[in-house]
């Protein structure tokens, strides 16, 4: 006979917001006064997408089932996505993954933009054979599909896990923090690095979204945290969102706002990886239509490098501009540090494993970036 738990705010780790919706609970990576800031549909998905979100939980249940509705988003013309992930950690380590189908329906089409949308049913993922002690049991949601959470079903009952100790560490980034092309949940860097450091994630990472946007810093500055990072660059660059007179100020000011919550945290400010695309030719980013009607997917960048001379952003321009901005700052902020991004993933490396769609790692390279960044930065 299974125990139906009701999902609350202490069975969730990751999540700054919860909202309540006709089927169950929504997590949000920001909280509804910051979406209520903004309705770029980008920010909309990636903010919706719980990369890093978990179920936390304290049972002797042998059998755990999660009935969720997730939404699988078509491309038009690209390969198909995989099904995302639930990854099933005990005791912290990786014991079962499992998938759904089943769930709402975007189709996007990439040459117009627009999107048509199909509701689907509710799907369940199941795990059985879990060892027959206390443990602590984790659901990691699939980091790059929105996920409703409808019920949650166990044969024993369940608790929240008590509080551990574990230093938070919060961290803010573009679509490779939030997981690009990561194959799991827990394997996207950031996951990766939180896991080899001990630490709990809350994951900021919010793809094409790292913009250095106003209700993004102050959700930062509103989250308990004890450690904190910022990697910034890659979505300013291929947005051609600002020039260089605005993004040093936007750059200052993002801090400052992060600071009026985290006056002494450990503060890393981290700057792009190597993207041979965009190093020296500004954005904006787009589609390479070449490619995609051979069903490859493939970003290249549209700018022109003689821009720079009238202020455009490259990556080089803003790594160099970052080290300066923290060099700076950190004369009255002994907390501040940064980090060159290439340090984590540099030209080398993208000899020996190339971004495979020209802007994001696959699988293996996060797991270097992870590896890496939990070596420097912790």
């Amino acid at each position: 006979m299974h125990i139906t738990t009701p999902i609350t705010g202490d069975l969730l780790r990751g999540a700054l917001d919860l909202e309540r919706t006709e089927r169950g609970l929504l997590p949000h990576r920001l909280p509804a006064r910051a979406r209520a800031q903004c309705a770029d549909p980008q920010l909309v998905m990636a903010e919706s997408q719980p990369s890093g979100v978990r179920l936390a939980f304290r049972t002797r249940a042998g059998a755990v089932e999660l009935d969720t509705v997730p939404t699988k988003r078509v491309y038009l013309g690209a390969p198909p996505r995989p099904d995302g992930v639930y990854d099933l950690l005990i005791d912290g380590h990786l014991t079962a993954q499992a998938h759904l189908t089943d769930g709402d329906t975007i189709t996007v089409d990439l040459a117009t933009g627009s999107t048509e949308s199909r509701p689907g049913p509710v799907g369940t993922v199941r795990f059985t054979g879990l060892p027959d002690r206390a443990k602590d049991v984790e659901i990691w949601l699939p980091h790059n599909e929105t996920t409703e959470l409808v019920a949650l079903r166990t044969d024993a009952p369940v608790e929240p896990v008590p509080d551990r100790g574990r230093k938070v560490w919060l961290h803010h980034g573009s679509s490779i923090s939030h997981g690009s092309n990561a194959e799991s949940p827990t394997t996207t860097w950031p996951a990766l690095a939180a896991s080899l450091a001990g630490l709990e994630l809350i994951n900021l990472g919010l793809g094409g979204s790292a913009l250095l946007d106003p209700f993004t810093a102050r959700a930062m500055r509103d989250t308990p945290a004890d450690v904190i990072s910022v990697k910034i660059g890659i979505n300013v660059v291929n947005a051609d969102l600002m020039r260089l007179r605005a993004f040093g100020p936007a750059v200052h000011g993002f801090l400052d706002t992060v600071r009026e919550g985290h006056p002494t945290a450990p503060l890393l400010v981290v700057s792009p990886i190597h993207c041979p695309i965009h190093e020296d030719t500004p954005g904006p980013c787009a589609f390479d239509m070449d490619a995609l009607a051979t069903g490859e997917l493939r970003f290249r960048a549209t700018g022109d490098p003689a821009e720079r001379a009238a202020g455009k952003l490259t990556l080089t321009v803003i790594r160099d501009e970052l080290a300066r901005i923290v060099e700076r700052r950190s004369a009255d902020d002994p907390h501040l540090r940064y980090l060159d991004g290439r340090d984590l993933y540099g030209p080398a490396d993208h000899a020996e494993l190339p971004l495979p769609d020209g802007l994001h790692p696959d699988a293996a390279t996060h797991r270097r970036i992870g590896e890496r960044f939990a070596r420097l930065a912790f």
